[in-house]
């Protein structure tokens, strides 16, 4: 304990203030905001009940339903790309307020708990896709404020390994959802119907843990003149050249990437996968992110978030080079898995981490959803697309188009080079 006595007013050496301001500037920099571990435990726990609605879903709608590969490429269309609609509204709405940040992102995660229950009673196109869509509309609230509420929280210096932390907890959340779902449908009779009772439940207790231990706020400054919380000035962060740029390369490869369940399904297509195994599939991407979210993250903080953003589209590419080769070995599940989770380990929290450095605090919320709705809506384009160009011309031709078009943005994306680098 200090306590205070006449010594106490005398002023320390410059010398000994400056190596203690280094030194508390520098345990600062290493640290990881509690608002960071506080949202990255809503993520995984509410990760545990979207994943588990995610595993079956490919096989539900197709071999439970007999959906065709169009039909399903329309829904995983909605699931994926429907947020794009919402993301700027959320995040707007979350920088209007000022400290709306937690009160919008909750919003959304609720809205996401509620649709799960409503599941158990559609069992036909239109109104699945209707409650995915509902579904989607919450996470696209929710998203943009919640990677406000990282970026505002960290420093510029530690983004990278901020987002890798939250990404990490999020991901540990994707591995456990699907190991859920693949014991409770051995466990029980009517099992598509317990795995979204369960995910139900799983989701409200990630809504009572935002509101209870996600602070309202992060380190906001006040906006500056030019920069305060309009749908115009939002959509004026496009003139910063940056900014511009990482939303056209998160745009133009977002066209190029074939959703997750795509991939898990052709996966099973090539290895004869029994459907009761189908859900572990998932498990494989979420264990590779999990383990290298943060030392990517931090790689990101040294190396350069453009280096280690680019390089994550690369190991996209190889997984599905190794998808499309003649190669049948043991170790094929387990290299595609490794590198598409790689794939996201090196991207996802990257790309926002890269965003931030671009953005105004007042406006931080708002130029996030701008690269997620470039992003979104790219991936529900590709969804359509590859969905389409499955039912006419099969797998191994949609999937070498995808990897053609993706060979050639990541080709044009290397020649823009937008990341801004903090420096550490």
């Amino acid at each position: 304990m200090y306590v205070a006595d006449s010594r106490a007013s005398t002023p320390a050496p410059a010398s000994v203030e400056g190596t203690a301001r280094s030194a508390t500037a520098g345990r600062y920099r290493s640290t990881i905001a509690p608002t960071v571990l506080a949202l990255g435990t809503v993520s995984l726990v509410t990760d545990v009940s979207s994943e588990m609605v995610t595993a079956v879903l490919p096989l539900y709608l197709v071999a439970g339903l007999g959906l065709s590969p169009l039909g399903f490429g329309l829904l995983d269309g909605v699931y994926n790309g429907f947020s794009a609609v919402v993301r700027l509204v959320g995040g707007h709405l979350a920088d209007r307020g000022g400290g709306r940040h937690k009160w919008v992102a909750g919003a959304g995660y609720a809205l996401s708990a509620l649709c799960k229950p409503l599941l158990l009673i559609a069992h036909s196109l239109t109104p699945i896709g209707l409650i995915l869509a509902a579904d989607r509309t919450g996470k696209g609230l929710r998203t943009a404020p919640r990677d406000a509420l990282i970026s505002l929280s960290s420093t510029p210096e530690t983004r990278g390994r901020a987002f890798g932390v939250h990404r990490a907890m999020d991901t540990a959340g994707a591995l456990l959802g699907p190991l859920a779902a693949f014991l409770i449908l051995r466990a029980t009779v009517d099992g598509y119907d317990a795995v979204f009772t369960v995910s139900f439940c799983v989701a409200v207790l990630g809504v009572l843990i935002l509101v209870l231990f996600v602070p309202s706020g992060g380190r906001t400054e006040p906006a500056a003149p030019g920069a305060r919380p309009t749908l115009r000035a939002a959509l004026g962060l496009l003139a910063d050249r940056d900014l511009r740029r990482i939303t056209l390369c998160a745009l133009l490869l977002g066209l190029a990437t074939v959703s997750d369940s795509f991939v898990y399904l052709l996966l099973q297509r090539r290895l004869g996968v029994p459907d009761r195994w189908f859900a572990l599939l998932p498990l494989g991407t979420a264990a590779a992110f999990l383990l290298l979210a943060v030392p990517l993250g931090r790689l990101a903080d040294r190396w350069g978030r453009w280096r280690v953003f680019l390089a994550g589209h690369a190991a996209l590419l190889l997984a599905y080079a190794l998808l499309l080769a003649s190669w049948h070995g043991t170790a094929l599940p387990y290299a595609v898995l490794a590198l598409h989770g790689t794939f996201y380990a090196a991207t996802d929290g990257v790309l926002m981490a890269a965003a931030s450095d671009s953005v105004p605090e007042a406006l931080r919320s708002s130029g996030l959803a701008l690269v997620q709705t470039g992003q979104a809506a790219a991936r529900f384009a590709c969804s359509l697309g590859f969905g389409a160009a499955w039912t006419l011309w099969g797998d191994r031709t949609a999937l070498s188009v995808s990897a053609v078009a993706l060979a050639v943005c990541a080709a044009y994306a290397l020649t823009l080079r937008p990341f801004r680098e903090a420096a550490v």
